[in-house]
């Protein structure tokens, strides 16, 4: 039998708040627990209760590239043999150029390409100068690859709970 998680109104109120981001402040936790009335402890303890059921999927940065000055966002495609793939991904992702790294299905004939990786770079050329260092990783596995560059930012949201 699965386990289900109960939601309480607390629950709720926590989801609220957090769901458009966390306050940029030294201790936002403690700014989320004072304007919730709770203690900091109890408002972690039941986020990470939230993590453990699924409730919440992973708590993480998400930051704005473009307002960083990383304008030339490249997603890099890679033809890689199939029995390597996971190896050689996790190589790629290894690489601080590298903000996520993951296996995809070909769609053959158009589309070959089963290893993804996204590059961040203030340039095309830097972006390009990466891809040449992973092209170096995947070295004989390496059959075909291109760069995909963002044109515009998509809206990365998370959970929402409403009013």
């Amino acid at each position: 039998m699965e386990e289900t998680f109960p939601l309480d109104e607390t629950d709720r109120r926590i989801i609220r708040e957090t769901q458009a981001g966390l306050p940029l402040v030294p201790r936002p936790y403690h700014a989320i627990a004072e304007k919730l009335k709770l203690t900091p402890n109890e408002l972690m303890a039941r986020m990470a209760d939230m993590l453990e059921f699924g409730v919440i999927r992973r708590i993480g940065v998400v930051p704005n590239h473009y307002k960083l000055g990383y304008v030339a966002n490249g997603m890099t495609v890679w033809d890689v043999a199939d029995e390597q793939v996971d190896q050689l991904g996790e190589q790629v992702g290894a690489l601080a150029s590298v903000s996520h790294c993951y296996r995809r299905p070909r769609h053959p004939p158009d589309w070959p390409y089963n290893l993804f990786a996204m590059v961040h770079g203030r340039t095309r050329d830097e972006v390009e100068r990466e891809a040449v260092r992973i092209a170096a990783i995947l070295g004989e596995h390496l059959r075909a690859h291109t760069i995909l560059y963002s044109t515009r930012i998509l809206k990365k949201t998370g959970l929402r709970i409403g009013d």
